[in-house]
């Protein structure tokens, strides 16, 4: 043992735990009952921890010393004190679990918590829960013994620039035998948090499903269990409320909104397991983490086993819930778990009910679907090219901006077909509103045919794959070519159009093309346009434009020459055939062509410099200066 070892060492916090203290202390919450919740959260994970280490040690448990987490207020001391008897701490857990954040959204919490006007579901989201407590305490005294370990440690701190850690004293160690107790020096303000009755109102409202007992120690008094530490989801539907999945859900995803959707039950047969599963109703912020992790705990006869089994595929990583196993080994390692034949049935049959449990919330109680679909849309259609399986019924559960409304269905939309209609059309791109203005719509608009508009960066991937819906092909209007020339027609002004003369088309697209040069893969006449004079689309056998752009922007794929699409009957295409070939004044309109369908695309001209000194040159052509 070092001297460093047995001396008191300071340490100061890292830099965003700082800055999270700072907002803590000065109280950004309306209401601080949170801090119980996290704290008691924690030791029941801890429980977890060391009953799952038990498997392969049992001596880790010992004899006769049963999982439990105790609340113990001392008046006259000022203090409340939350003890579990769980896996514990060696001293370089404490300084890596207590003094920094290793989770990469923290620098966001922060952020978010500085937005917030009340932040109160964001705590138990960043997983900080921990630091919540400097908001009731002015000194926060951690003493700490892992299991199976002699030494113990403390951990102070005032919620200032750093902490204090050192070997516990006589009487704590005596007092910790095994596990963590955090002693919290509250402020004047937080005193009410030493009385019994607001202690178990606040465990009764948040942790009554934690697995393990929670027993209230009053001064001089015999502890008594304050909460019902059974697993809600081995019981019986029949004997639940609405207010028990709900206080369920707020417990098991450390949340605070209402789930938008409870799914229970249990599983018989060749596997038996329990499930509880919901949809939150808000979004968490780590939804879009590159790693897209799961949230749903693993449960092997009631002991927990992990939380990243990856149960759920990617696309439905916003449930949050738990299942039961009553078949899987206790001692399954992470190796087992990814290769399991059982846990992969159990995997397949449960993300089939999951989708089966949308579409019956779909179709009974749309509101709450629109709460799910408002917040996770975009990433249950990561499912429309992940899952070839449930495709279709993935189709069928999306909800679409169109040209003719919102949170509209695929089956609405082949319902409003129009006469001689066979595909569904869509075009995607960076937002709604650019869409709506995009000129390659007009063709479309002026038949009456209803357009998806995607413009989540998920859409270019999913359209990026042959698709279709109840037998109607999915069609891009941005790319291959088109033809709506049996659809008739319901805007007599473009009808009118028809009788504009065109220009020439072999000769327009010859002195284009020589003008454009490489910057272009062809020129063709549009049947996409009616009043824009060009626009650009991609090959029909290459990627979408949207899709190039997103992978260009991650350094992924190579970039294809674009089609430059020409509207025959725009006066400045027929001026362009009128002018004499190879004259600067064709350089300069084909150019502006090219341009301005780059600008409507929402891209800069390649040379922005040259774009303007053009644009001024023509301008001034056409006043006569």
């Amino acid at each position: 043992m070092t001297t460093s070892d047995t001396a008191v060492h300071t340490q100061p916090f890292q830099a965003e735990v700082s800055e999270l203290l700072h907002l803590m202390v000065h109280s950004v919450y309306s209401e601080t009952d949170i801090f119980l919740r996290e704290l008691v959260s924690n030791a029941s994970d801890a429980c977890d921890k060391l009953r799952y280490e038990a498997i392969a040690s049992p001596s880790l448990l010992g004899e006769g010393d049963a999982l439990r987490i105790r609340i113990i207020p001392n008046k006259a001391a000022g203090t409340l004190t939350i003890a579990d008897n769980g896996i514990g701490m060696e001293r370089q857990e404490l300084i890596d679990h207590l003094g920094t954040i290793a989770r990469s959204g923290t620098k966001a919490f922060v952020s978010k918590l500085k937005e917030a006007k009340d932040g109160l579901g964001l705590i138990g989201q960043f997983g900080v829960g921990f630091y919540s407590a400097f908001m009731v305490a002015e000194k926060i005294v951690v003493v700490s013994r892992r299991a199976g370990e002699n030494d113990v440690w403390t951990w102070t701190s005032s919620g200032g620039s750093g902490f204090e850690i050192a070997r516990a004293s006589d009487e704590e160690a005596a007092r910790v035998t095994r596990g963590t107790e955090i002693v919290l020096h509250l402020k004047d303000d937080a005193k009410k948090y030493l009385e019994a009755f607001e202690i178990e109102r606040i465990i009764g409202a948040y942790s009554d499903n934690i697995l393990f007992p929670i027993e209230l120690v009053p001064e001089g008094g015999e502890p008594r269990q304050i909460n019902s530490a059974s697993a809600l989801w081995q019981r019986s539907k029949s004997e639940l409320t609405a207010d028990d999945y709900k206080k369920a859900y707020q417990q098991i995803a450390s949340a605070f909104d209402d789930p938008a959707m409870t799914l229970h039950y249990r599983a018989e047969g060749r596997y038996s397991y329990a499930v509880l599963l919901f949809a939150p109703s808000t979004k968490p912020f780590d939804l879009f983490e590159p790693n897209r992790k799961g949230r749903v705990k693993l449960y092997v006869r009631r002991v927990f086993i992990t939380d990243d089994a990856d149960l759920l595929p990617g696309y439905l990583r916003f449930i949050r819930g738990v299942v039961d196993s009553e078949d899987l080994p206790l001692n399954i390692s992470r190796e087992m778990l990814q290769n399991n034949p059982q846990l992969a049935q159990i995997r397949k049959a449960v993300a089939t009910r999951v989708v089966n449990e949308l579409e019956s919330l779909a179709e009974k109680d749309a509101e709450n679907f629109a709460k799910i679909w408002d917040a996770f849309g975009a990433v249950l259609k990561e499912g429309i090219y992940e899952d070839f399986e449930r495709r279709e019924k993935l189709l069928a559960l999306s909800r679409f901006t169109t040209t003719s409304g919102e949170k509209r269905s695929l089956k609405q939309v082949i319902a409003d077909f129009k006469p001689n209609q066979t595909e569904i059309y869509y075009l995607v791109g960076d937002s709604i509103e650019r869409l709506k203005s995009n000129p390659r719509l007009e063709a479309a608009t002026a038949r009456g045919i209803e357009v998806l508009l995607l413009s989540d960066p998920v859409d270019a991937f999913w359209t990026s794959m042959p698709s279709e819906f109840d037998g109607k092909p999915l069609k891009s209007l941005s790319q291959g070519d088109l033809n709506l020339d049996l659809i008739p027609r319901v805007d007599d002004n473009d009808e009118a159009k028809k009788d504009e003369p065109e220009a020439d088309e072999a000769a327009t697209i010859a002195v284009i093309k020589a003008a454009l040069g490489e910057r272009i893969s062809d020129v063709k006449a549009s049947t996409r346009l009616t009043s824009s004079a060009s626009c650009l689309v991609a090959d029909s056998q290459g990627p979408s434009r949207e899709l190039e752009r997103i992978l260009s922007q991650q350094n992924r794929g190579m970039k294809t020459k674009p089609i430059l699409e020409i509207n025959l009957r725009h006066p400045m295409v027929g001026a362009i055939t009128k002018a004499q070939a190879g004259s600067k004044a064709v350089d300069d309109l084909s150019l502006l062509l090219l341009e301005q369908a780059q600008i409507l695309d929402g891209e800069l001209p390649e040379d922005p410099a040259a774009f303007a000194a053009r644009l001024n040159r023509l301008v001034l052509q056409g006043l006569g200066a």
